[in-house]
């Protein structure tokens, strides 16, 4: 039943996923040169104003750039501040969390870090855990029973995801020369029993100014976005509103305090939080995010949140 269940809400997801690109393919057309052209394209800024027309279906402004999408893209250009590479780095990161907080209290614990997919021990590892690449976006492997997973599938898509440089696929200077590595760590789900919701805080000079929580991951993703006194805010990007209702956590002060240490001293950032049973954990830090690439429902919240950004002290 169980096995079904799965295989159901699996196919949801992948029909989903096909309407969505069925419905624009002109960005689908994008992506598809992108993963051919990337790496034959040297220039940095003439890929970034290509990939951005594709996705944004409008002109990129680096001159004078005003909404929070162009100044992504500007930031990926001119921001090259080498902390950023330790930044997002999934396991050197963890180090500068302790350093900020004075402790490692809110680090999910590691239980290993290996260069290679052969090297993984997992006869050390316990029943449940949770495998990822230090470098890139979405090479992930939950492993909710040992006993039952699929080793083929999981060195596929974990060697797949070393093998990809994700510096080429979107510019993101940051993760360039991160050293693609393989990271495990505690498996864990919040309240529902079922998910881990992700509430993802987007700061500006050390100032957190709004955040989503991202549901139903990653079958039926929603995003919900919040200001920071938790007033749910009339867009959408990416990913429909959920259809439930979404509680402010008890401790939602205490989530703010902890995006506020960790973004201060840098310009623009995402800092990304989980929320477990009432006890906070640092999930990553996210320079670019959807690679300022992906529209906001209405557009004039991109430029409304472009303006809490200030570019002067650049």
């Amino acid at each position: 039943m169980k096995r079904r269940t799965k295989q159901l809400a699996l196919d949801k997801s992948i029909v989903g996923r096909i309407k969505y690109f069925l419905s624009d393919p002109f960005w689908l057309f994008g992506v598809v040169l992108r993963r051919k052209l990337s790496k034959h394209i040297n220039n940095d800024a003439r890929y970034l104003r290509w990939e951005y027309f594709f996705g944004m279906k409008k002109r990129l402004n680096l001159k004078n750039p005003r909404t929070y999408n162009e100044k992504l893209q500007w930031m990926k250009l001119y921001d090259r501040n080498p902390l950023y590479t330790r930044l997002v780095d999934k396991a050197s990161v963890k180090d500068y969390i302790a350093e900020v907080m004075g402790n490692d209290d809110i680090i999910i614990p590691t239980l290993g870090v290996w260069d290679s997919f052969d090297d993984i021990d997992f006869d050390s590892l316990p029943q449940q855990f949770v495998l990822k690449t230090t470098h890139d976006s979405g090479g992930v492997v939950i492993c909710h029973d040992k006993s039952s997973l699929d080793l083929k599938e999981t060195r596929n898509k974990l060697e797949k995801s070393m093998a990809n440089n994700y510096y080429l696929e979107h510019r993101e200077w940051p993760y360039k020369d991160v050293k693609p590595r393989i990271i495990a760590e505690k498996y864990m789900v919040d309240e529902s029993g079922t998910e881990l919701k992700d509430y993802k805080f987007f700061c500006f000079d050390g100032e957190p100014k709004m955040l989503f929580i991202a549901t139903d991951r990653p079958h039926d993703t929603r995003f919900d976005f919040f200001d920071i006194d938790f007033n749910h805010l009339p867009f959408t990007q990416g990913h429909p509103n959920a259809e439930k209702s979404i509680s402010k956590p008890n401790n939602f002060d205490e989530m703010i305090e902890i995006a506020h240490k960790l973004s201060k001293g840098l310009n623009q950032v995402r800092v990304d939080l989980y929320n477990v049973n009432g006890k906070i954990y640092f999930g990553e830090l996210t320079f670019a995010h959807f690679s300022g690439n992906v529209p906001f429902k209405p557009s004039k919240w991109d430029e409304i949140i472009g303006e809490w950004w200030s570019l002067e002290k650049k």
